[in-house]
């Protein structure tokens, strides 16, 4: 049995991690520590290893070498206090499953197998809706939601757990505008009870909400705050770089080779 995290403290810590596919190296030398509450964002190219990251800390890929503990123990044991929200994916919008369906999925875990669910369950799953917001849709079909939406739902998901680290893989994909802001408030909330990592494109929306941000392509470049740094950025992305501040910091600009 593993026992109850601390309220404070790290609760998440990689050292000298290594991820080969295939003798590809994929992560490269990552050293990271997270601390309850905080509010980690990580950028990136695509393929640079961001997802791969995340799934390393659940417990989903081991390492080719490296220690990581979560919680104090091994990812497997430490995942039981982790909530995961992956990449929006496309799925049959006429299957007929409920939001609150949905939701109590995230419960299967801590449920006995071929068992109903518990009153328990089912005061979580209402706990997690109200959070996002999303309870007075629980009989409906998460197929006739909005992107943003069916979004608050698969967060309500991962929060049915009661986790305290949430780790979210590019929760604004297919989110418009004024959503995205909603989930960026809902987020900020949430940060009081655990800590978030959070991994995005967009460079701007991480400078502003996030408290420290991480450059990751294969290496990691963080250095505990939130300023991006040119020559992070650069190594990152592996192109020159010019950051604009006029009210939306940082973008990638410049074209290259």
């Amino acid at each position: 049995m593993t026992t109850m995290p601390p309220e404070n403290g790290e609760i998440v810590r990689l050292e000298d991690v290594w991820l080969h596919f295939d003798g590809v190296p994929v992560l490269e030398a990552i050293y990271l520590s997270i601390q309850q509450h905080d509010f980690l964002g990580i950028i990136g190219p695509n393929g640079g290893g961001k997802s791969t990251l995340l799934k390393v800390i659940l417990g989903l890929l081991e390492p080719t070498r490296g220690e990581v503990t979560v919680f104090g123990h091994t990812p497997e044991q430490g995942r039981r206090y982790v909530g995961y929200v992956p990449q929006f994916s496309l799925f049959d919008r006429d299957f007929p499953i409920s939001v609150w369906d949905v939701v109590l999925m995230g419960r299967m875990g801590h449920s006995k197998r071929f068992s109903r669910y518990s009153d328990e369950d089912k005061r979580c799953a209402e706990n997690a809706l109200e959070t996002v917001e999303m309870l007075k849709f629980r009989n409906t079909r998460i197929g006739t939601l909005s992107g943003g939406q069916q979004q608050r739902v698969f967060i309500a998901r991962a929060l049915v757990t009661e986790p305290r680290l949430l780790l979210l893989d590019e929760p604004m994909t297919s989110v418009d505008s004024p959503m995205q802001t909603e989930l960026y408030e809902l987020f900020e909330s949430l940060r009081a009870h655990m800590a978030i990592v959070m991994v995005s494109h967009d460079i701007s929306a991480i400078s502003i909400y996030v408290d420290t941000v991480a450059c990751l392509n294969r290496k990691l470049y963080y250095h505990g705050t939130k300023e991006l740094l040119t020559e992070d950025l650069e190594a990152a992305y592996q192109c020159p770089v010019e950051l604009i501040a006029h009210g939306v910091p940082h973008r990638v600009l410049k074209e290259h080779e």
